[in-house]
């Protein structure tokens, strides 16, 4: 990863730093606004959307920490995030969920006339991702998907792929490529690719329909992970026993 000057000004962004991830500590609104203020500076640099797992990864992984500090910013993904940074006296903190973003800019993007571009997951989810966006939000402009191969990469495949992306002309790109591969793809093409990236992990299969959202009630109450253990409990199971456990180990009794 290199030095990479952030033309939007980072210097304004609150942050909390939970165990040496420094998260944005802001609401949807103020996302939003930045978002607005700050889209033709954002292109080419991108926004991690963090959780409990990150956060723990990164603290495993010197390399992935500063991945994630890396970016523009590190936006609180996971309702834990948030409390904590609220108890440590960010009471304008709340959790900022990647799909949520993803759906209010979707809402924008008429009026804006946003252009987005979805690099991940498989073709299939791609071409069901594309019917319902263009369903729901019949003003979106979807200026390109692509459906990376599983394996590595060359790098003249990569060379080819970022000039696909590059001129296609997108102002988001979005990235659903599961973390913590999604973050890595973000910062080795930090400065190289033209639009904002986001890393949005699980958005596409949302809105795609392959999975569903919480019901609006356990997303206010922070249970959006239980929820989503109860659809995938063999593959997230032992990941939130690890994870969540070392997460109230540091961050309420060391307070890291």
């Amino acid at each position: 990863m290199g030095e990479f000057v952030h033309r939007a000004d980072k210097t304004k962004i609150p942050t909390c730093r939970i165990m040496g991830v420094d998260i944005a500590a802001v609401d949807m609104d103020w996302l939003l606004r930045f978002t607005d203020e700050n889209i033709r500076q954002l292109s080419g640099d991108y926004m991690c959307v963090s959780n409990v797992h990150t956060v723990v990864t990164a603290s495993e992984d010197p390399a992935y920490e500063a991945i994630q500090n890396g970016g523009i910013m590190a936006i609180p993904d996971g309702g834990p995030l948030s409390s904590v940074g609220r108890k440590r006296g960010f009471r304008n903190m709340q959790r900022t969920p990647g799909p949520s973003y993803m759906e209010e800019i979707f809402k924008l993007s008429g009026k804006m006339r946003y252009r987005h571009y979805f690099y991940g997951s498989t073709k299939e989810t791609l071409e069901r991702l594309k019917s319902a966006l263009q369903s729901n939000y019949p003003w979106i402009r979807i200026v390109g998907m692509y459906s990376p191969p599983f394996g590595p990469v060359t790098e003249a495949e990569d060379a080819r792929i970022t000039q696909r992306i590059n001129e296609a002309g997108a102002d988001f790109i979005w990235v659903g490529l599961g973390a913590p591969k999604q973050e890595r793809w973000m910062a080795d093409h930090q400065g190289k690719v033209e639009g904002f990236m986001v890393g949005v992990g699980a958005g596409f299969d949302y809105f795609a329909g392959n999975i569903r959202r919480a019901p609006e009630w356990m997303q206010r109450h922070n249970l959006e992970w239980f929820y989503r253990l109860l659809q995938e409990p063999g593959r997230l199971l032992g990941r939130y026993l690890r994870t969540n456990t070392k997460f109230l180990w540091y961050t309420y009794v060391k307070r890291n």
